[in-house]
């Protein structure tokens, strides 16, 4: 059973940048699509980027420009650098993974993916 333990995260002011790691284990990392979602309070999880097993990158608009998704294939990890960040940006993102990350919008760790992180919270003050 695949396994994705997150690290990183915390709090910043608007403006500034963290980075979330996400470390896969018990699944190929290659063979699947893999990376964020986020849930503002109140929401659904949002499909925020990910890399496909073909290495197509996905940003939402909401992230693009600000947000950069890559991963180092030999640590079976994937990181999202998040810079200039907004008070909306505030939420838990999870990592996820699935053979096709197509649900935009869906419930937290639902069978949208196969495997989901613990989740990591990122606070951005104004």
């Amino acid at each position: 059973e695949g396994q994705l333990v997150e690290s990183g995260g915390g709090s910043v002011q608007a403006g500034g940048s963290l980075r979330l790691s996400c470390t896969a284990s018990g699944l190929t990392f290659d063979d699947f699509d893999m990376g964020w979602y986020r849930q503002a309070p109140g929401n659904e999880c949002e499909l925020v980027s990910y890399i496909s097993a073909d290495n197509v990158t996905y940003y939402a608009e909401s992230v693009k420009g600000r947000f950069t998704i890559s991963q180092d294939n030999a640590k079976n990890t994937k990181y999202l650098q998040m810079n200039s960040l907004k008070p909306e940006d505030t939420a838990v993102y999870f990592c996820a993974a699935a053979w096709a990350l197509v649900d935009h919008h869906t419930r937290c760790k639902s069978n949208a993916a196969d495997a989901w992180g613990q989740g990591k919270l990122i606070t951005v003050s104004s």
